[in-house]
């Protein structure tokens, strides 16, 4: 049997480790199925034979609907009838195709399909159409042919971020603006990137880029998989604001949903060619029983090369430099994860895994990387399926990183369960640090999930009402002292102790309140929870700027630092009734004093010799502390011969502070 990697680092995984070999056979299977021995970037190119194809003198227009008897072209040029003149003729496999010539449709033009089947007939929208748009006052979703005269003209070339700790911003285009409206590309690309240029982040991840019927479904219940979402612009403009990103430095990736669809008939891909399983799985494993949506056959050749022919279109289209893969663990398991505690390594390899599901996310991540060797591909994924973000050659997925899911959870936890006095350290430094060691993984405090609604942002959740009332730099809250001071403190260990990378909902950073709703008729379809209020961070008698200028402080610091996300972290103290930590990486000491009424002076920490000082201090009143530290102090270790570890770093913590030393170069004998 063939050596597999991952079992070397992970003896625990030995006697799975035929399951393992079988995974790898069965995706090398489905690629020779699929290309018959080609690369598969040279397979997955669905998006430039089907839908709108420009040619010199007319379009052709081809469609896969294998169950259909007729299909018609119908829009303000047949004048919404099914006319002969606009009848596809069938080919071999199910592929219809049409012809027609540029005096009969333009640029702009609205169309849809006519589908007729066993006697009946439904409007579908094409599966590979790259425009949709609504109706305003019918809310009828159409096709609309996108062939403008100029087509756009990239400016820049993609950043490599290779060596770089990978820092992203997650970002909602349309709840991007202050006012209660739906934001735009646009607004976006001037208003909000530069923002983010400022702020440090190297990484946007954008969501809700497909279309989707649904404004509330924060973009995952996604229709039509190759058209951008009208509701924020036109194609060209997210052409722009993506080359802009890049023209600063900054990687755009999207979240690409490929576990499923939503349900809709008319708008989506559920019967376009009448039947219900033409892309879904067929009986009880067509609807997802958690999602109310539908769950992709990923063993149908023909499904697993619309999503492949996907996730080329978005990198070769728009320039996108990766992916974040939304609802893995649903993928991966057939019971979609539901219900399982998985604290066994038998339930990752049980049997009730989708076989076909793990073989397709393999093929994704090998082909993103064919295209664009630098790709930046994300697993939202919280079962802890080994092997998710380890190369399919040592017997893994392929994924270059995995969300680390459960530090967020854990953070709401201690902050709603335990009082400060019980938070303790040695649980809150292994919660932070734990991965696989094959895995690189994106830490994070916040993400939009837990701000949506009937659920609160960290801020929230430490200061609640009182937000409303004392964020005026002149009021006087220990609610409001305590909130700074943790919110600050939360999300500096969760950086540092990150294994490849940090994230960062827009907003959060600066302690945005409140939470996230959409327009919906249960809050008579009101924006007000579905913006960002960016004039609170802007306000400089409001203590938000406060919060906002440490995190570019600290993603200053991350920056400049990059080994952190190469070199371990080396916990050097953690006294649990103190609630003091201490942790090195490279020439970094991170001290962190979580009681909350006890200061320590000359707290010794057992430390490499040498001269140290201050990079970042949490209580300086720039960042809305107290000051009770001098950041101008050098710290120089001291020699105790009694003890095993005899250099001791003697320094002064304030309760609820954070500390980030540099360790110093040795100086010359001139010096």
């Amino acid at each position: 049997m063939q050596t597999v990697k991952i079992i070397e680092k992970d003896p625990w995984l030995e006697p799975f480790k035929k399951k393992i070999v079988q995974r790898q056979q069965h995706a090398a299977f489905m690629e020779k199925k699929l290309t018959g021995g080609l690369p598969l970037k040279d397979f997955a190119n669905g998006h430039h034979y089907f839908g709108v194809q420009r040619e010199e003198a007319r379009f052709i227009f081809r469609e896969w609907a294998p169950n259909a008897e007729k299909i018609f072209l119908s829009g303000d040029f047949s004048g919404w009838k099914d006319r002969q003149e606009y009848s596809f003729s069938k080919l071999e496999k199910g592929v219809w195709e049409l012809g027609l010539g540029r005096d009969k449709i333009s640029h702009g033009d609205l169309y849809r399909l006519s589908v007729h089947w066993d006697g009946k007939r439904g409007d579908r929208i094409p599966a590979y159409a790259r425009r949709v748009v609504q109706d305003r006052e019918t809310h009828i979703f159409n096709a609309q042919l996108f062939d403008p005269p100029n087509p756009y003209q990239w400016k820049h070339k993609a950043p490599n971020l290779s060596g770089q700790p990978l820092l992203i911003y997650e970002a909602h285009t349309g709840m991007a603006t202050e006012e209660q409206k739906t934001g735009t590309f646009n607004e976006f690309r001037e208003q909000v990137l530069p923002y983010i240029a400022r702020s440090g982040y190297n990484t946007i991840q954008l969501m809700a880029i497909p279309e989707h019927p649904y404004y509330g479904s924060f973009g995952y219940h996604v229709s039509n998989f190759f058209a951008v979402s009208s509701r924020f612009g036109t194609p060209d403009e997210l052409k722009n604001l993506i080359d802009e990103a890049h023209g600063m430095g900054i990687a755009v990736i999207m979240d690409l949903v490929h576990s499923h669809a939503v349900k809709n008939v008319n708008e989506g891909l559920a019967e376009l060619d009448g039947t219900g399983w033409q892309y879904f799985h067929s009986g009880a494993r067509r609807e997802h029983i958690a999602w109310d949506s539908l769950c992709f056959n990923y063993g149908k050749p023909e499904v697993a090369h619309f999503l492949l022919s996907n996730c080329k279109f978005w990198l070769e289209e728009y320039g996108f430099d990766g992916f974040r893969f939304d609802g893995v663990t649903s993928m991966l398991y057939l019971d979609h994860g539901l219900g399982r505690s998985f604290t066994s390594y038998d339930q990752y390899f049980d049997g009730g895994q989708d076989e076909d599901a793990i073989a397709y996310l393999t093929l994704a991540n090998k082909l993103v990387h064919q295209i664009r060797p630098g790709a930046i591909c994300i697993a939202e994924e919280m079962s802890g399926m080994p092997g998710l973000a380890a190369p399919d050659r040592e017997g893994g997925m392929g994924f270059d990183y995995r969300l680390s899911m459960g530090i967020p959870d854990f953070w709401i936890k201690i902050i709603k369960e335990l009082p400060d006095e019980k938070w303790n350290t040695g649980e809150i430094f292994q919660e932070l640090i734990q991965k696989r060691s094959e895995e690189k993984t994106i830490s994070y405090a916040e993400s939009h999930d837990q701000a949506l609604v009937g659920d609160k942002t960290v801020a929230f959740r430490l200061m609640d009402k009182e937000m409303y009332y004392s964020m005026e730099k002149t009021s006087q809250s220990l609610i409001i002292d305590r909130g700074i001071a943790l919110h600050k403190m939360i999300r500096l260990i969760t950086c540092a102790t990150a294994g490849g990378g940090y994230l960062n909902f827009m907003g959060n950073e600066f302690g945005h309140p409140e939470w996230i709703d959409f327009p919906r008729e249960g809050n008579n379809w009101s924006f007000f929870y579905a913006r960002r209020q960016w004039s609170l961070a802007g306000d400089k008698r409001l203590r938000y700027h406060q919060l906002g200028d440490f995190d570019r402080a600290m993603i200053s610091i991350i920056k400049k630092y990059p080994f952190l996300y190469s070199c371990d972290q080396h916990l050097i103290h953690s006294h649990d009734s103190d609630q003091v930590m201490a942790f090195t990486r490279g020439s970094l000491l991170f001290v962190f004093n979580f009681n909350p009424s006890v200061s320590f002076s000359d707290y010794g920490l057992n430390t490499a010799p040498g001269r140290y000082r201050v990079l970042l201090n949490s209580d300086s009143p720039e960042f809305g502390g107290f000051g009770r530290v001098d950041d101008t102090l050098e710290y120089i270790t001291e020699w105790n011969r009694k003890v095993s570890s005899p250099h001791f770093l003697k320094v002064y913590i304030p309760s609820r502070t954070a500390l980030v030393f540099e360790k110093q170069k040795a100086r010359g004998v001139h010096d």
